[in-house]
C-alpha cells in the first residue's frame, strides 16, 4: 500500500493505556480488557507495516506494573507468553510480513521461559527490514537511563573515557532503542496526560497527541487522525 500520508512520522511510540477501565466499563474483570488490548495491539502493527512507518513502539508493560494484583500480573504475563508461542507457531507467516521484532526493558525478574522466547523471536526476526515492532515489557524510563549511566560510569572507572568526554549520543547509545531513531509522534489513548516513564530520553522532541479512545476501542482510523495532526505540526527543534 502507498503511503497516504504528507508527513508520516518514522517512530511512532503508543502508550497501550485503558484496558482496565475498558472492562469495568462493560462489568467485565480487566483481564478481559488485556485481551481484546492485545488483539489491538495485533492490528494496529499490521497497518503501520502497511502504511510504511518503519518504528513502532509499544508500551506495554512498566517497571511500576508489577505492583498490580497478582492475578492481573499473571494475566499479562501469560497474554504475553501466548504472543510470544504464536510467534513460534506463524513462523513462515511472520517471515513474509517482514516485522523485526524487539523487546525493550530489563529481562531480570521476568520469567526464565519469557526470556528464552524473546530471545528466539528477536533473534529470528533480525533480518527483517519491512518495520521495526518494539514492545516495551518490564520498562521504565529512568531505570534505562540508570542502566546507560552505569555502564558510562564503569568505562571511566576502567579508565576508558574520561567524564569530559560523555556525550547525549554515548548515553543514547546504552539505551534499550540503540541504533534507533527516536520517536516523533507519541500517542496516549484513553485521555491521560503523562508520560509514565516512558521513552523519557528519547521524547525530548517527539510530539505528544492524547486521545480519549480507551486502547481497547482503537482502531486505525483513530491511528490516521493522531498522523493527520502530527501532520499539522510545526516541528522547530528549539530553532526560530
Amino acid at each position: 500500500m502507498e503511503k497516504k500520508f504528507e508527513n508520516l512520522p518514522k517512530h511512532i511510540a503508543i502508550i497501550m493505556d485503558g484496558n482496565g477501565r475498558w472492562a469495568k466499563q462493560k462489568g467485565l474483570p480487566r483481564t478481559e480488557g488485556h485481551k481484546v488490548g492485545a488483539e489491538v495491539f495485533r492490528k494496529i502493527c499490521e497497518y503501520c507495516a502497511e502504511i510504511g512507518v518503519e518504528y513502532v513502539t509499544f508500551y506495554a508493560f512498566s517497571t511500576e506494573n508489577w505492583k498490580r494484583s497478582k492475578l492481573e500480573v499473571t494475566a499479562i504475563m501469560n497474554l504475553f507468553r501466548r504472543y510470544l508461542e504464536e510467534m513460534q507457531e506463524r513462523y513462515l507467516e511472520n517471515e513474509e510480513a517482514g516485522y523485526r521484532i524487539r523487546f525493550l526493558g530489563a529481562r531480570e525478574g521476568m520469567p526464565k521461559d519469557l526470556i528464552k522466547l524473546m530471545d528466539t523471536v528477536e533473534e529470528k526476526s533480525a533480518d527483517k527490514t519491512r518495520i521495526n515492532i518494539n514492545l516495551a515489557v518490564n520498562y521504565g524510563g529512568r531505570d534505562e537511563i540508570v542502566h546507560s549511566v552505569k555502564d558510562i560510569a564503569a568505562r571511566v572507572k576502567q579508565g576508558l573515557i574520561r567524564p569530559e568526554d560523555i556525550t547525549e549520543d554515548m548515553i543514547s547509545q546504552g539505551l534499550y532503542t540503540a541504533g534507533q531513531p527516536d520517536p516523533d509522534l507519541i500517542i496516549r489513548p484513553s485521555g491521560e496526560y503523562r508520560l509514565s516513564n516512558y521513552l523519557l530520553w528519547q521524547s525530548a522532541y517527539a510530539e505528544l497527541y492524547i486521545d480519549d479512545v480507551l486502547w481497547p476501542d482503537y482502531t486505525p482510523a483513530d491511528l490516521d487522525r493522531a498522523i493527520e495532526e502530527y501532520g499539522r505540526r510545526n516541528r522547530r527543534f528549539g530553532a526560530v
